[in-house]
């Protein structure tokens, strides 16, 4: 069995902005790698990071 097999989180993420304007967190309003325009949550770095932490599949 793979690792897919056990971790049925959606990894999808953002296309990465170019440059400025950046989206802001939703989280701690820091800004993000991802463009303004992109309509969706968006995560800074950290945020992100502890996100995954929370959600991390165990087993």
């Amino acid at each position: 069995m793979s690792e897919d097999d056990y971790c049925l989180i959606d990894t999808t993420r953002p296309p990465r902005a170019e440059g400025p304007p950046y989206a802001e967190c939703v989280l701690c309003r820091e800004p993000t790698e991802y463009p303004e325009s992109y309509k969706g949550i968006t995560l800074c770095p950290v945020c992100e990071w502890q996100e995954a932490q929370r959600t991390a599949c165990s087993g």
